[in-house]
């Protein structure tokens, strides 16, 4: 989406709800390159995001949305732009994005963010030692690995509004530019895992493996 002014070095401005309100396909391409910010207690972590899944709602087989709408999932079917966080293999969280127009449930999984500031609090949170700049791909490469850097829990983030720099978790836009996208097909999936509708930077060293 076009952008209402330049971005001076060091701020962020928060996504629109109307960049969400969109296929996820659509979202999905324009999401690489912006921003994931966390806020609390003075502290601001900031990572770009560099590797994300799409999910088609109620028509996909692999989405949450598949058999619809339930009180675990009611996040996807509500307004778009909004924090929908799932719990995996019984030891991580997941963060996605609701995307589509409220009543539909298209959504977006962050699965890879490449760290930009709030380094040593990201280790801290991950409960592992960083020696340099090699050893930060273990902070954030794959969606329990950012899930556990930012502290995203479903209890404390389920919901939270991802366009609002009040909500504290909040995705913003820095102006730049996009560097050739890759598509393959999702992983970590048994069912429609063969859809072509995983995105990320190509060559960026954070994506969370190759498939």
């Amino acid at each position: 989406m076009p952008q209402t002014k330049p971005v001076r070095a060091g701020e962020f401005l928060p996504l629109p709800r109307a960049f969400f309100g969109r296929d996820p396909r659509r979202v999905a391409r324009q999401l690489l390159g912006k921003v994931l910010i966390r806020e609390a207690s003075g502290v601001r972590l900031t990572a770009r995001i560099v590797e994300l899944e799409a999910y088609l709602g109620e028509e996909d087989p692999a989405a949450h949305a598949y058999a619809g709408r339930t009180p675990r999932n009611a996040v996807l079917f509500g307004p778009p732009g909004h924090a929908y966080i799932y719990f995996i293999y019984g030891n991580h969280y997941c963060l996605n994005v609701s995307c589509e127009l409220e009543g539909q449930a298209g959504s977006i999984l962050l699965r890879a963010v490449e760290p930009v500031a709030g380094i040593q609090e990201m280790a801290h949170a991950r409960g592992i030692e960083v020696h340099s700049k090699k050893d930060w791909p273990k902070l954030t490469s794959g969606p329990g690995r950012l899930c556990q850097a930012f502290g995203i829990t479903r209890a404390s983030d389920n919901g939270r509004d991802l366009t609002s720099p009040a909500s504290g978790l909040w995705i913003g836009d820095d102006g730049l530019r996009r560097r050739a996208i890759t598509v393959t097909p999702r992983i970590g999936i048994t069912k429609a895992a063969e859809a072509p509708l995983r995105y990320l930077l190509t060559g960026n060293a954070f994506v969370s493996r190759a498939r």
